[in-house]
């Protein structure tokens, strides 16, 4: 074998894009919420930045005059034809407009805050809600009341570590006992579990959905209530409660359906997960982008919510001192760096907002008859037809409507729930996959529930309104929306 060296040339054609191309993209996915917050970021690493209240139809004209919308900040691909010339011809202007450095580094401190004005950050801290408590934190401070042995206190303190946020132990006790350091003696956890099992909230502890319903039985019992026939169903029936046997279950306890009904009531109002009693998970914030309704004409009318983005700036004391050559060389490099990121953020702050518009716009022009009919007329869309009618790459498009909502008539929906894939009516018309969904749950609201239908029956209901599903994409959809199978469904 023999070892050398040579030299090759290749030729050959890369894209990358700029880190700002890139932050512009960033921008364009960020929700509202998200969009609020990354300003007030920007605002307190960009000294030259500056706000001027939230964005008004007012303010439009004025930004425009500022900010040109030619500046290069368009949309990121237009067209996909010839090798993509036009978007390399883009990036060498914004190289040569806004220079080779992409940092947005400081090389200066921030200017001092003038006296009595407010500190933005420690406003921020000051309206911070205060955490929750955790269920762990929870357990732990009533677990500090109980008077018990040194090994029974670190036991229940090491199984109480071992508690899920829904209030479960599902480590085995032999697994907790190994997993110490040092290992614990098992029989101590024995004897702790009942009194980590007494604490607040009632069913805490429990190694399974059995234990934890007859944890919150037994308390009621304590209390004084008759629970004895609930007690006996969670005990020996709770797989023929799950496949709603209630026939065989009056049989075989000597008791009435009509009992064994009312006893399932009062075991439905017992919590399964009794940990989110405490730490109860925190709904998020939904703040829709764009407002859709109908004027008196039919009409589509398309309102942005941005109001409340805030409207930046870029302080003219500072543009000035960055274009005057009596500033120090060092101060005016660092400035003129400042200004070229705000006007790369002001710019792509724009372009999201007008991009948004532009496919919500396109979106409603096609899904119109949902504002008149609901889900039920919803049409297939795919995203490559919004992105050839806006003229950007479907790329544009999913970035646009990921984490966006629009506020109809009908509700606040997530924006990418309109682009669907579906299928075709008897009539020859498309209808689209949340369409199908809607018609089935119509169906299964206004059955029978002494007979309900299966899916084969479902599946003929949906063929006498125009829709010829297969039984399995039934059971599949069925299922996507949490609908039970006829036998559970059955009401006796």
């Amino acid at each position: 074998m023999r070892l050398g060296q040579s030299q090759q040339f290749r030729l050959s054609q890369q894209m990358k894009l700029a880190p700002r191309i890139i932050q512009a993209m960033e921008i364009l996915q960020l929700p509202t919420l998200a969009l609020v917050e990354r300003i007030d970021q920007e605002l307190q690493s960009n000294p030259v930045l500056e706000l001027k209240g939230p964005v008004t139809e007012e303010s439009e004209e004025q930004v425009d005059q500022e900010y040109p919308a030619d500046r290069g900040e368009r949309d990121l691909v237009v067209d996909d034809r010839n090798d993509h010339q036009e978007d390399f011809q883009r990036l060498a202007e914004f190289t040569a407009e806004f220079g080779p450095d992409v940092t947005g580094g400081e090389l200066a401190p921030r200017p001092r805050r003038a006296a009595g004005e407010r500190d933005r950050k420690m406003d921020a801290m000051a309206n911070t809600p205060a955490r929750d408590e955790s269920l762990n934190e929870h357990l732990l401070e009533q677990w500090a009341f109980i008077e018990v042995q040194d090994d029974l206190k670190s036991a229940g303190q090491k199984l109480i570590n071992e508690i899920d946020d829904d209030g479960y132990l599902r480590t085995s006790l032999e697994q907790v006992a190994a997993d110490g350091d040092p290992p614990m003696l098992l029989d101590s956890l024995r004897r702790a579990l009942p009194l980590v099992q007494a604490l607040d909230p009632v069913g805490v502890g429990a190694r399974d959905l059995r234990e934890c319903l007859l944890l919150q039985l037994a308390a009621e019992a304590q209390a004084g209530q008759d629970v004895s026939l609930e007690t006996e169903l969670v005990s020996r029936f709770l797989r023929d409660i799950e496949m709603n046997r209630l026939p065989q279950i009056a049989q075989r306890t000597h008791r009435s359906i009509e009992d064994i009904k009312a006893a399932l009531k009062n075991i439905s109002h017992l919590s399964p997960r009794p940990g989110s009693l405490v730490a109860e998970r925190s709904a998020p914030v939904i703040h829709p982008d764009a407002l859709v309704d109908l004027d008196d004409d039919g009409d589509v009318v398309i309102t942005m919510t941005d109001g409340q983005t805030p409207r930046l700036g870029i302080t003219r004391g500072y543009q000035r001192m960055a274009r005057d050559r009596a500033t120090e060389r060092e101060a005016r490099q660092y400035l003129q760096k400042h200004v070229r990121s705000a006007q790369w953020l002001i710019s792509a702050i724009q372009q999201r907002r007008e991009t948004v518009r532009r496919v919500v716009v396109e979106v409603f022009r096609i899904q119109k008859e949902f504002l008149l009919q609901g889900r039920e007329a919803l049409r297939p869309l795919p995203m490559a037809e919004i992105a050839k009618a806006v003229g950007v790459h479907v790329a544009t498009v999913s970035r646009a409507v990921a984490g966006k909502y629009v506020q109809t008539p009908r509700g606040i929906f997530p924006l990418r729930m309109f682009f669907s894939g579906g299928t075709t009516n008897a009539e020859g018309q498309d209808v689209a996959w949340d369409a199908v969904k809607a018609k089935l749950l119509e169906i299964v609201e206004v059955e029978d529930k002494a007979h309900p239908f299966n899916d084969d029956r479902l599946a003929a209901e949906l063929e006498k309104r125009g829709l010829k599903i297969a039984r399995r994409t039934v059971a599949k959809y069925r299922g996507l929306l949490n609908i039970p199978p006829a036998r559970k469904r059955k009401q006796f």
